[in-house]
């Protein structure tokens, strides 16, 4: 796990690589690679690296060079069959001056090419500099595990890093708010596509890799999802879930690879749980597991993870975070973050990644179990109305259906019926934009021309917040709605979840592994017939099936509930003040992007229990302290503690 960035100057530019600049880039992510760092400088182009040494801890050094010297690469990850390959190629007749999978990129390579990719198993982004061809290789894993950001300027110079704030150290784009993806960053947590919520700051795209030859990009895709079903058209459910079941062992065993000690992060959740059940089986000493809660009784689920732990007799450790701890590093985290954070659960995942860092270098984690086998109660209640919505407005006329939606809407304001009806086929029409994006969006569409000012609007144009996800609902070859849905969201949601998972741990010098986005147990999943992900309100089936006998049954029977962080009660309660300010302050309304009587509406309902708006009070606070810390400059932003008010005016 490393921080890498360089820069590429086009003969337009008329510059050479300025070494302190490159400094500045690398050393801006030093928490990402504390152990070593290094520099390539060949004039028109430079490599850099920080380096957090897990494989090879002596002899792993970066930026490396081929034997003939006219390769140089600088990479982030780990290449889970780096043994195999390495072995593979050492039978062709190449030399391996080390033991660190990242040699065994340089090989394929020059076997390969850019065709090497493909061959890769594991989680990666890396450059490669070919001084002969005077061209640079850029790629980013099969789901985009390993981040990896970059700036195409007007002169074709290219910079690119692991971090944002690394470009912006280089002066590669002046730090600016991107209102195209601002309507998909209120809607969706964070922008779903390639853009970021910097103008000119753009990501490669998971399965992609970019060329670059004297200016000229050419960004092309190497992998993609495909729900086909054809292998497991004639086996039955027993076959498929054992069959599920040693392709996951493989998963974990290979993420085992280390030179350093490892640990997972626990829940007590089936994801993790699993992951430890499995993993106690491969190891002889005790695994070593850590957990996070918060005080408050609604967000302390600490009894789950200890009763697994109890179980696979585990070293587990613990850690409980106050309310003032937790907005103490809400703005380090945001720069950390690069981009607002999308969820609360980011604090509490940098605080366990902190207690995890004391004992251990490596963890493995359970992201992306619910993107395969559809863990999301979202997904059950999609499909629900859709297949119900679809026979209501064919069948009953549109006068009961008026009828029938005031009658909803004549129910006391936040009564649970309500709640519950408006977010149905009976008050929502039944196509996927109302039923399945709006309906669990932050803000939906219907409220972006209230939420924004008229300047904000005429800045960004007729958005549309679900553009990235349509397109993706058209490109997929998955025929069932369940099937379209899970390719949206491993596109979208869990590219965002991933950058939390990277990020957050990177701020503790600590590297994460997610065995269950190993592609190849990816791919076997998408081919999963739907009764084996999600039966009635039943989630990740095969999952559960696999794992009766191996786990307590509380686990097995335990429903999905995200990661609860208290914020919404911390925001009517001490911390009021500090939202206020926040949003309605004057700082934030002299910034004429959100309308203050809308946001003020949101505020007050919130407060008097009215309404539930955490999610959104949590991204309008997150706005504001990214635009402090990287568009206002401030480098030390604070945001105080219960007892302040005024002071952020």
């Amino acid at each position: 796990m490393c921080g890498i960035c360089g820069i590429a100057f086009s003969t337009r530019s008329r510059r050479r690589v300025d070494a302190p600049e490159l400094v500045r880039m690398r050393d801006t992510m030093t928490h990402r690679g504390p152990d070593d760092y290094g520099i390539f400088d060949q004039g028109r182009v430079g490599l850099a690296h920080r380096r957090l040494s897990i494989i090879d801890v002596a002899g792993g050094h970066q930026p490396m060079q081929d034997d003939g010297g006219s390769l140089h690469i600088v990479y982030n990850g780990e290449i889970y069959n780096h043994p195999d390959l390495r072995a593979s190629l050492e039978r062709r007749g190449h030399r391996y001056r080390t033991r660190c999978d990242t040699e065994t990129i340089l090989h394929l390579y020059q076997e390969d090419g850019a065709d090497a990719v493909r061959r890769l198993r594991g989680m990666f982004a890396f450059a490669i500099w070919d001084s002969r061809r005077e061209e640079l290789f850029l790629a980013r894993d099969h789901v985009g595990v390993k981040p990896l950001y970059y700036v195409h300027t007007d002169d074709g110079s290219l910079y690119f890093a692991s971090e944002i704030k690394a470009l912006l150290a280089a002066r590669a784009t002046a730090p600016q708010l991107n209102y195209d993806v601002l309507p998909d960053y209120l809607a969706n947590h964070a922008p779903s596509g390639a853009a970021t919520l910097f103008e000119d700051v753009r990501r490669l795209l998971p399965g992609h890799t970019l060329r670059w030859r004297d200016g000229a990009v050419e960004i092309q895709q190497y992998w993609d999802l495909s729900f086909a079903r054809a292998p497991h058209a004639t086996r039955t459910d027993r076959d498929v879930i054992a069959d599920f079941g040693d392709r996951f062992s493989e998963a974990v065993r290979l993420q085992l690879m280390s030179d350093v000690p490892l640990g997972v992060f626990l829940s007590g959740g089936i994801d993790s749980a699993s992951i430890v059940a499995v993993m106690s089986r491969l190891v002889q000493a005790p695994i070593k597991t850590f957990s996070v809660a918060f005080a408050e009784r609604e967000a302390n689920e600490l009894a789950y993870a200890r009763t697994v732990a109890a179980a696979c007799r585990t070293d587990h450790h613990e850690v409980v975070v106050s309310p003032e701890e937790f907005f103490d590093a809400l703005p380090t985290l945001v720069w950390h973050e690069d981009e607002p954070l999308a969820h609360p659960s980011s604090v509490a995942l940098y605080f366990v990644a902190m207690l995890a860092s004391q004992h251990v270098k490596v963890v493995l984690t359970g992201e992306g179990s619910d993107e395969l086998l559809a863990g999301y109660g979202r997904y059950a209640k999609t499909l629900f109305n859709v297949r119900w919505g679809t026979r209501y407005h064919r069948m009953l006329p549109a006068g009961l259906r008026r009828a029938a939606r005031r009658a909803v809407e004549q129910l006391p304001v936040g009564a649970l019926a309500r709640r519950k009806l408006e977010r149905t086929f009976v008050c929502l029409p039944p196509d996927l934009a109302s039923i399945y994006f709006d309906n669990f969006a932050v803000f939906p569409r219907g409220m972006h021309a209230g939420l924004l000012t008229p300047a904000a609007r005429e800045r960004i144009g007729t958005p549309d917040p679900y553009r990235v996800m349509s397109d993706y609902l058209k490109r997929t070859d998955g025929c069932t709605l369940l099937d379209r849905l899970l390719y949206v969201d491993t596109k979208t949601y869990l590219h965002e979840l991933l950058m939390k998972q990277d990020q957050m741990s990177m701020a503790a010098s600590l590297e994460s592994r997610v065995p269950f986005l190993d592609h190849h147990l990816v791919e076997f999943a998408a081919g999963l017939p739907e009764r084996l992900k999600l039966r009635g309100f039943t989630t990740k089936r095969i999952l559960r099936e696999r794992m009766k006998g191996v786990l307590p049954p509380s686990s097995l029977a335990r429903p999905k509930m995200g990661f609860p962080v208290p914020v919404g009660s911390w925001f009517r309660g001490a911390w009021r003040g500090m939202v206020t300010d926040l949003v309605l302050g004057e700082r934030a309304r002299e910034r004429d992007i959100f309308d203050p009587g809308m946001v003020r509406r949101l505020v007050d309902e919130h407060l008097l229990g009215r309404a539930d708006h955490t999610e959104r009070l949590w991204s309008l606070v997150n706005v504001e302290l990214w635009l402090r810390r990287f568009v206002d400059g401030e480098e030390d932003v604070r945001i105080g503690h219960p007892r302040y008010s005024a002071a952020l005016r």
